[in-house]
């Protein structure tokens, strides 16, 4: 026992260390992964959850101005709130990949010169 108890308490330190370290590469990877996916969910659940909300609330807000507007009582209100249901499903339908979205016009952004009758 040549050595001081000192020097070996550093050495198994410096060791410990280095083992904690290597442990915490790995972890860290795997839980920056996770993490990853976790907010691509949740900003996936947000976008489809205030899609649907902006449809019901505008289709409120619309049916409102037209029963105050044109005396229509509850009507207009009923009308566009179940309109604004549908615009709502169908808009997170179509950010979610479920539904396609309707075709562009003709000479739009997607169509081709060729197509036009030109040479």
């Amino acid at each position: 026992m040549t050595e001081k108890p000192e020097e070996s308490l550093e050495a198994r330190l410096k060791r410990l260390g280095e083992d904690i370290k290597a442990k915490r590469a790995d972890v860290s990877d795997e839980t920056e992964r996770r993490a990853d996916e976790s907010r691509k969910g949740y900003a996936a659940a947000m976008k489809l959850s205030s899609e649907f909300i902006a449809g019901i609330v505008v289709g409120a807000f619309l049916g409102y101005l037209l029963d105050h507007f044109a005396g229509t009582g509850p009507w207009g209100m009923i009308v566009l709130l179940l309109l604004g249901f549908c615009a709502g499903v169908l808009n997170v339908l179509r950010s979610a990949g479920l539904v396609a979205t309707p075709d562009q016009p003709k000479g739009g952004p997607g169509s081709d010169k060729k197509d036009e009758g030109g040479a």
